[in-house]
């Protein structure tokens, strides 16, 4: 008998499961990998790309018969009216938590639309703070809509998982929502968002292709959009950051003006010591790295290639660093180092929380190279310890 009532009871709860009756399933809903934004004649212009995940964990190639992905676009008063537009034209529900990317154009971000739009992803309950950041001053539809070398996937293109690109050339550090929050937050209130461009490195049988690539920095403060640093004058960025994994510096050697030798730099270890001198403020950094020698030709000593390294990524450093005063910004975010060691100091200098700084304000760089590795050698001509 109790086993008639236990098995009752078991039955009439089982009634009140909810079960799954309220979930999607994943073939029924679009995925939203990045979102462009442009602004223009006082409205927001939203791109939104939704990539087909059918052939992504296939081995062989991209199925050519299915779509990679499409792009849609809407204008509105805001980007929410915008997005709220396209959702008139989806056909199955959207998923945000797989969203990898926004990207801005300059125009968005001299118009100081960039601040309100980070901050309603920010507030979104789907999306992360993972998500990265970008710029560009071309057709954010030509961006979205750009193949991957080899036309792979774009969930696995160097805009969507920029981590390993950089792991063996970290010329621009990603950005990511959580990264811009701190960076805004904090002195100086200013960060450098990776700027994108095109080139045309790559070629099929079918003729020239056109790829993404990191071009330089784009520099956003909490007050709006502060300017671009373009190509070599963004060198510097990567020596005064611990999240370079490699980078390389070429030069000529003074026995030979004709040939170049190019020397890969890893293990960065940063220091920067802000120093207060009554009314005066400098900073000093210390700079440690490694370096591994590439093809060369001709005889060479270790003190050689110390000394030529050292002069080269000095020459990086203070050319980013000027080209950054000239926009008023504080690149390597100097302001920073000195509210971590001094915040008296900071209190009592900061203007818009930074410190004004002027050329001679990083008074010293030193830079140690802690080894050299020759690789094999393997002819007679080679680098002499």
């Amino acid at each position: 008998m109790r086993n008639k009532i236990a098995f009752l009871i078991m039955i009439i709860f089982t009634i009140f499961l909810t079960g799954c009756w309220d979930t999607t399933e994943p073939q029924r809903m679009y995925y939203i990998n990045a979102v462009g934004v442009d602004f223009n004649d006082n409205q927001y212009e939203v791109y939104l790309q939704i990539i087909n995940f059918a052939d992504l964990a296939k081995s062989e190639q991209p199925n050519p018969d299915i779509v990679p992905t499409e792009v849609g676009y809407a204008k509105g008063k805001t980007i929410e009216e915008a997005i709220f537009k396209l959702y008139r034209s989806i056909d199955q529900k959207i998923f945000w938590g797989h969203m990898r990317y926004l990207i801005f154009s300059v125009r968005a971000m001299e118009n100081e639309r960039s601040i309100p739009v980070i901050d309603t992803f920010i507030r979104f309950r789907d999306t992360r703070y993972q998500i990265w950041i970008y710029s560009t001053e071309n057709s954010i539809n030509d961006v979205l809509l750009a193949t991957p070398i080899l036309k792979n996937s774009l969930a696995s293109s160097k805009l969507s998982n920029p981590i390993n690109p950089t792991k063996q050339e970290s010329f621009i550090e990603p950005i990511n929502l959580r990264d811009i929050a701190i960076g805004l937050n904090e002195p100086s209130h200013e960060i450098s968002i990776p700027f994108v461009d095109f080139n045309k490195e790559w070629e099929t049988a079918e003729g020239q292709t056109e790829a993404t690539s990191f071009a330089g920095v784009s520099i956003l403060s909490k007050d709006g959009f502060k300017g671009i640093i373009k190509g070599s004058a963004a060198r510097g960025n990567q020596w005064m950051h611990n999240y370079t994994n490699q980078a390389e510096v070429t030069f000529k050697l003074d026995t030979n003006e004709r040939d170049y030798i190019t020397v890969t730099l890893d293990k960065l270890k940063v220091k920067v010591k802000p120093i207060v001198t009554g009314q005066q403020i400098r900073f000093e950094a210390e700079i440690k790295l490694r370096a591994k020698v590439n093809g060369f030709k001709g005889a060479v000593t270790t003190k050689e290639l110390r000394d030529k390294i050292v002069t080269e990524v000095k020459k990086e450093i203070k050319e980013t660093y000027e080209e950054g005063l000239k926009l008023d910004v504080d690149i390597y975010r100097l302001s920073e180092h000195l509210y971590r060691r001094n915040v008296k100091a900071w209190k009592k200098y900061e203007a818009n929380g930074k410190i004004p700084l002027t050329k001679d304000s990083l008074s010293k760089i030193d830079i140690h190279v802690d080894k050299i590795y020759l690789g094999n050698k393997t002819f007679e001509e080679t680098i002499e310890e």
